[in-house]
């Protein structure tokens, strides 16, 4: 009876393990097909364009501005400008403007403001409008008698001293030179003379502008 029974086992230890093998191998044939077919649906899959869209930005902005006029106190008021172009392209193809031509308009009193737009972390915008009484004949250096008066003043001797400005010592020891009204006569030798090295071998340059007289 054991003997009989021996082989049983064993065809069933052998049935069994099959019967393992095939499910393992249908298993494996199954996890292949699936990742071919995951496979072919992935390279099937087509890539969708990213929208590059971009909300266009305003073409003009307003901005608070400080009115700077002569002789009147500034004033803050609104203006709307436009928004300077943000690509290379336009911005390189954007009109020249000389100074020439610039200052040509501004004192033919063509511009009625000169604007100086900034970054956020700079100072607010300033306006500088152009006055009616601004001629091309006022000279370019010209300026009130009482601002000249008070720059004088900041720099007399006076007002050095009482602010303990260093200068107000080389001013002192160089009085004579720097006198309040200019003298008659040059002011004393100090003993300092000057000359110029040649180098050695070179004489003076003397140039003739005109014929000398004959003696």
């Amino acid at each position: 009876m054991v003997e009989t029974e021996l082989p049983c086992l064993e065809e069933g230890e052998v049935s069994s393990s099959e019967s393992s093998s095939s499910e393992t191998s249908a298993s494996s044939s199954g996890s292949r097909r699936l990742r071919k077919s995951k496979r072919n649906r992935s390279g099937r899959r087509r890539l969708r364009r990213r929208s590059t869209a971009v909300d266009p930005a305003p073409s003009s902005e307003i901005l608070n501005v400080v009115e700077d006029s002569e002789g009147s106190p500034n004033q803050v008021r609104a203006i709307e400008v436009a928004n300077p172009p943000t690509d290379a392209a336009t911005i390189t193809r954007l009109p020249g403007l000389s100074w020439k031509h610039f200052l040509r308009d501004l004192k033919a009193g063509e511009s009625e403001q000169v604007c100086l737009l900034t970054g956020s972390d700079q100072p607010d915008v300033l306006a500088n409008a152009v006055s009616d009484d601004t001629s091309s004949s006022r000279p370019k250096a010209a300026e009130p008698k009482s601002v000249r008066e008070a720059r004088f003043a900041a720099q007399s001797r006076q007002a050095l001293q009482d602010s303990n400005n260093p200068v107000y010592s080389l001013a002192r020891e160089l009085e004579d030179i720097f006198p309040e009204k200019i003298p008659a006569e040059l002011p004393a030798e100090r003993g300092v003379r000057h000359e110029t090295n040649l180098v050695p071998g070179s004489n003076y340059c003397v140039t003739r502008q005109w014929p000398l007289p004959r003696d």
